[in-house]
């Protein structure tokens, strides 16, 4: 597989690579890229076949956002590249609550200053980037759609929400004949793999791609970092402040490393790329979300495209770092499925 094997996201028209470049790292200090690392790693993507650019209004205050702009009208790729960018999180006067969220009069002001960021007049892909837990989802379906009618997004998503919300919305969408989410943004990895539970299952009923972040788990599935204690030591992002607190430097995550390790040492391939290569074999997952600062870890990165893993491979990772399901989920099993069909078994379509 290459980057320019194509799919399209979700049930839409919306055509993607099988790895999108997220740009999170683009203007960031301290585990961010330089400007100039950032334009050769966006070039690089593109130009190995890549078209699927996810950037956030909040990323570097808005920086990632003009970097790309610039990258994109230096070489007129606008029509080629399918560009994603976020609303949702605050942007504005710390005092003034509706610089946040997910109400109507937010998203407009988020899009517009994205736009003028981007240097573009429209979004292919607009994310709701976080549920704020307060805005009803008929507004925000009403709202972004009103956007796709008067032409400045094309598709939106959302990211980082509740099964039950997301479902709601495509509900509500396709009774009502309106626009619909096409796609989930959500954090699944080898040691994050709660949306099996509710999202996957969710995203197949109701035609929902799914957008993987941070698939090699902040780069703590690189391999990179070395357990002291409680807690870790290495170069990377994970040391120091950070989103995820110490949450990766678990029992449970070192054990899945070792397996990972184990895997990785018998297919001669690094340890981020058969983490990758994991995450794109899941079942649902369309394109998960590169996040990288070096122009190298671009390169292995892009690589995991190559590897097939067996079926042995794959039951080894997935046993290794296999969730508790909980109830209700426990109890669906081939035994329940037999008792209740009068001891046959019955598969749906």
């Amino acid at each position: 597989m290459s980057l320019n094997t194509y799919r399209t996201l979700g049930r839409s028209g919306l055509i993607v690579s099988p790895l999108a470049l997220g740009t999170m790292t683009f203007g960031t200090q301290r585990w961010g890229s330089p400007d100039e690392v950032s334009e050769s790693i966006f070039h690089t993507y593109v130009e190995a076949g890549g078209n699927f650019i996810d950037t956030a209004d909040v990323y570097a205050n808005g920086r990632s956002e003009e970097l790309i702009g610039g990258y994109i009208a230096d070489r007129n790729l606008r029509d080629r590249l399918v560009l994603a960018t976020k609303c949702g999180f605050h942007g504005g006067e710390p005092s003034n609550p509706n610089t946040g969220g997910n109400g109507r009069k937010n998203i407009h002001r988020a899009l517009e200053q994205s736009l003028r960021r981007l240097n573009t007049d429209y979004i292919d892909l607009y994310w709701m980037h976080v549920w704020d837990m307060v805005t009803p989802v008929e507004e925000v379906l009403q709202s972004l759609g009103d956007l796709v009618s008067a032409g400045k997004i094309r598709y939106f998503g959302f990211s980082d929400i509740p099964a039950w919300y997301a479902t709601k919305a495509a509900t509500l969408a396709a009774v009502n004949h309106l626009s619909h989410l096409i796609a989930m943004q959500l954090a699944y990895f080898l040691v994050e793999r709660n949306i099996e539970r509710e999202h996957l299952p969710a995203a197949r009923e109701c035609g929902l791609g799914i957008c993987a972040w941070s698939p090699i788990a902040a780069g703590f599935l690189t391999g990179k970092y070395q357990r002291e204690g409680a807690g870790a030591s290495g170069e990377g992002r994970l040391i120091g402040s950070n989103p995820f607190g110490n949450m990766m430097f678990t029992d449970r995550n070192w054990r899945v490393l070792d397996t990972l390790r184990m895997v990785a040492v018998k297919i001669d391939r690094p340890l981020a790329q058969v983490a990758l290569a994991w995450v794109s074999a899941q079942h649902g997952i369309t394109s998960p979300i590169l996040g990288v600062s070096k122009l190298e870890q671009l390169h292995d990165n892009l690589s995991s495209l190559e590897i097939r893993l067996t079926g042995e491979q794959l039951q080894t990772l997935n046993e290794s770092s296999a969730i508790d399901l909980g109830f209700p989920y426990s109890i669906f099993t081939q035994e329940i499925n037999r008792s209740i069909f009068g001891g046959t078994n019955v598969q749906g379509w």
